[in-house]
């Protein structure tokens, strides 16, 4: 004969049983964590897209303003190679005064050559030769008081641009003003960015 308290017990644990295989099988275990929604796309959020930082606009290069007597020439030169800056060009035209100047001075050639224009070297090479014959002293860059340019064209793909120079010299008892227009010439089309001394002037 069975005993009802052993029963009891028995049904009891298989009571026990089925309730932890449900608590388990509807995911209610200790160590579930609740699921993760994906976030929504950007236009999903408040029903409107985020606003997107503008891309970088290219800005073209502005356009130099040319003044002046030159204004016009210094236009063409420009169109034709828009490379050219006239702040630019006078600086070096200041800085070839100053060693051409100077390679005059000392009578140095070599350092004119390549810096001068056939016709202009010819020229300037007769007057050292002169100078050394008679042993006259050469007078020397002091300062350049004014430099600024006077005449430009474009013509037949040469360009040409004049430079009105108020400088001073010295020969280490005489100090003396020379005014002068030096024109230096540049083929625009050429690779080299060098300008070579094409003429010198007297300034009125």
């Amino acid at each position: 004969m069975s005993n009802p308290v052993i029963e009891v017990l028995i049904l009891a644990a298989v009571a026990l049983f089925v309730l932890w295989r449900l608590y388990v099988a509807l995911g209610r275990g200790g160590d579930e964590r609740p699921m993760q929604r994906p976030a929504p796309a950007p236009e999903q959020r408040g029903g409107a897209p985020e606003p997107q930082a503008p891309a970088p606009r290219r800005t073209e290069p502005e356009r130099p303003i040319f003044t002046g007597p030159a204004a016009g020439g210094l236009e063409e030169i420009y169109n034709a190679d828009s490379a050219f800056s006239a702040e630019e060009f006078l600086r070096g035209a200041k800085a070839a005064y100053t060693m051409i100047v100077g390679a005059y001075a000392r009578g140095d050639r070599a350092a004119l050559r390549p810096l001068l224009d056939d016709d202009v070297y010819e020229a300037w090479d007769a007057a050292i030769k002169a100078r050394e014959t008679s042993n006259d002293r050469a007078f020397e860059l002091l300062r350049i008081k004014r430099a600024e340019i006077d005449r430009a064209d474009l013509e037949a793909g040469i360009a040409r641009v004049s430079v009105r120079y108020d400088a001073e010299l010295g020969d280490g008892e005489v100090t003396r003003t020379a005014k002068e227009i030096w024109t230096f010439k540049r083929e625009v089309a050429s690779m080299d960015p060098n300008w070579l001394l094409d003429d010198v002037d007297v300034a009125v």
